[in-house]
């Protein structure tokens, strides 16, 4: 195994950086290497910029539009758009939804649907879990009948993130109740302008809608927007959720917010305690190791070996210290961590912050909703599961 990057992969990287450099809006990387809330707008703005250059689908291969770059190329993409402050990629579309498309749609499907995806114009939504369907996701029953040229889907979803900006959903519904649960899953494609879809936010602590419910009543939906087989979604929700897992793990902007971090701790005086800089430096040794795992799997694909299976692993790591460095951060303020000013969310705001400094104002928010992490994408425990029975045999 080889972790070094070569000289060529060294130039890649600084090219990357170039381009970044002058293409990221100065004030969308200002929010997001601030916390600061980002608008539809915003995510949308880098998301049409990259699809304008052939980037939004980094990792795409080159016969869907994408550039074709290996394993490593995109790390290193990944890396350098997350140390600049450019917001993660909305990965439903691009992610999620578009591999799937690839590997198992019909040419037509992938006409119709891949150009969208690759230009950040459509946004689509995940719809997965459901009320007692979550990490026991083969338990959704959300249904779909066939009836002449179209399904009528009826039921409901949960969780669906950013789902208000949603245009399309693809959803897992039940097309039969024979067999085992997983054998009676299809993986549908939904116009979310349908008649019979609403959607409903769910409003957190913060007051943010960032969740939502989607609700389906006798939608029709056209059978051209099944992707493969009917009752064949099961394997099409698996490969899925191995891009989702891996994604989860997010390694670049853990290093981004490790800085950030220390940024917070130097702020309010507490970088020289040796007690606290014992906290960083463990958080910034999981932090490399993460990296490392990652570049196992990244080293193990470019030389053509079987890249490990161990995006649970990657998921399980990756929550965990997401949560951890916003619990570091909220340490670090202190009781100044605390109040919560929704205003202060937005940039540009010149309020008073009561005895803490601007930087404090999204810490508890932040904190709260990281809690998320070790649940969403199935959750850890059930992960360690899998790890155990799967990889560790």
């Amino acid at each position: 195994m080889d972790l070094a990057f070569t000289p060529e992969e060294q130039t890649f990287r600084e090219d990357i950086r170039a381009w970044v450099h002058a293409n990221l809006p100065a004030d969308i990387s200002h929010k997001v290497h601030n916390a600061l809330r980002l608008s539809r707008d915003d995510m949308q703005r880098w998301a049409k910029i990259l699809g304008k250059k052939g980037w939004l689908g980094h990792g795409w291969p080159k016969e869907f539009g994408g550039p074709g770059w290996n394993a490593v190329q995109k790390h290193l993409f990944e890396e350098e758009c997350a140390l600049a402050g450019a917001p993660r990629v909305v990965p439903f579309g691009p992610v999620m939804v578009a591999p799937v498309i690839m590997a198992f749609g019909s040419p037509e499907q992938q006409q119709r649907f891949l150009p969208g995806i690759a230009s950040g114009e459509v946004w689509w939504s995940q719809g997965y879990s459901e009320p007692g369907s979550g990490s026991d996701l083969a338990s959704v029953k959300c249904r779909a009948e066939r009836v002449g040229d179209n399904y009528i889907v009826n039921g409901q979803k949960t969780w669906t993130t950013l789902g208000q900006y949603g245009e399309w959903i693809f959803c897992l519904v039940r097309t039969s109740t024979e067999g085992k649960p997983q054998t009676g899953i299809s993986f549908l494609l939904i116009d979310m302008k349908s008649p019979g879809v609403t959607v409903r936010p769910i409003v957190l602590l913060d007051g943010e809608a960032e969740v939502n419910e989607v609700w389906f009543d006798n939608v029709e939906v056209p059978a051209g927007n099944l992707v493969g087989e009917e009752n064949k979604g099961w394997t099409y929700a698996k490969h899925l959720l191995s891009h989702e897992r891996t994604n989860i793990a997010d390694v670049n902007r853990a290093k981004r917010e490790l800085e950030r971090l220390k940024r917070i701790a130097k702020a309010e005086g507490v970088y020289d305690d040796l007690r606290f800089r014992d906290e960083i430096a463990k958080m910034e040794v999981d932090v490399v190791a993460l990296e490392m795992l990652v570049l196992r799997v990244l080293s193990a694909e470019k030389s053509g070996k079987n890249s490990l299976d161990i995006a649970g692993l990657l998921k399980i790591r990756g929550s965990e210290i997401q949560q951890r460095y916003t619990e570091l951060m909220m340490l670090a303020a202190g009781p100044f961590s605390l109040p919560f000013i929704e205003e202060a969310m937005e940039a540009g705001w010149q309020g008073d912050f009561p005895g803490g400094i601007p930087a404090d104002a999204p810490l508890a928010s932040t904190y709260f909703n990281m809690r998320k992490t070790t649940i969403y994408g199935g959750s850890n425990e059930v992960q360690r599961n899998i790890v155990s029975q799967f990889v560790l045999g």
